[in-house]
């Protein structure tokens, strides 16, 4: 793929109809791959996605699961207590200094 293409995005709905329709009787992985102009791999792997995460599959762009969300917020919070912490240990280091 050269630089000035850009990667094809689809919505969490085409991706679940995708797997739907290879998951019909009959059909098969690569010609329903082949059908919708996408390849064997994707589908497999929005395959592997639904069968995990189930409804919360696909997203999308800045749709963060709950759990992801929580994480994010408790290492920012980490990053801030560290910081405040290492603030005070100086604090208290200058102020413990007996005068000469």
């Amino acid at each position: 793929m050269s630089r000035d293409q850009s990667r094809r995005q689809f919505d969490a709905e085409f991706k679940r109809e995708a797997v739907r329709l290879s998951q019909e009787p009959g059909r098969t992985m690569a010609s329903v791959a082949r059908d919708l102009g996408i390849s064997e791999t994707n589908l497999w792997r929005w395959r592997k996605k639904l069968a995990e995460s189930g409804g919360s599959a696909f997203p999308g762009t800045g749709h963060v699961p709950a759990e992801q969300e929580e994480l994010r917020r408790l290492r920012r919070e980490l990053v801030d207590v560290t910081e405040e912490r290492d603030i005070l240990k100086k604090a208290l280091a200058v102020f413990s200094r007996r005068p000469k």
